[in-house]
């Protein structure tokens, strides 16, 4: 049984800082690509960024880019999604997701395990 868990979201004012994680167990984390996705109120949900198996190669939405970083520690079995210079457009639930393959991936169908989500909330 393959286990996501997020945690770290809130409420934040604009402009402020989130931290996310997501602990993996139940399969061989580092050899997991990962991703965060995000999904708002009536909105599909889309993807955010992606992180390969060794953290070596990352791929951000153009949304977030300069402002979100993806990192991971295979030692600890998590992934960390820092958010700075939030903006309320980037109020969603946020989603943990890993792959069976290795590389980075953007599309949530290339995904094959999801976490239940962390809402994060950024007021005007």
């Amino acid at each position: 049984q393959v286990q996501l868990v997020e945690s770290g979201g809130g409420l934040v004012q604009a402009g402020g800082s989130l931290r996310l994680s997501c602990a993996v167990s139940g399969r061989t984390f580092s050899r997991s690509g990962m991703g965060w996705f995000r999904q708002a109120p009536g909105k599909e949900r889309e993807f955010v960024v992606a992180i390969n198996w060794n953290g070596g190669s990352t791929y951000y939405a153009d949304s977030v880019k300069g402002r979100f970083t993806i990192s991971r520690n295979n030692a600890n079995n998590t992934v960390y999604l820092q958010m700075n210079s939030l903006k309320p457009e980037d109020t969603a639930v946020y989603y943990c997701a890993a792959r069976a393959g290795m590389l980075v991936k953007t599309n949530l169908n290339e995904y094959d395990y999801w976490g239940q989500g962390t809402q994060v909330t950024v007021s005007s």
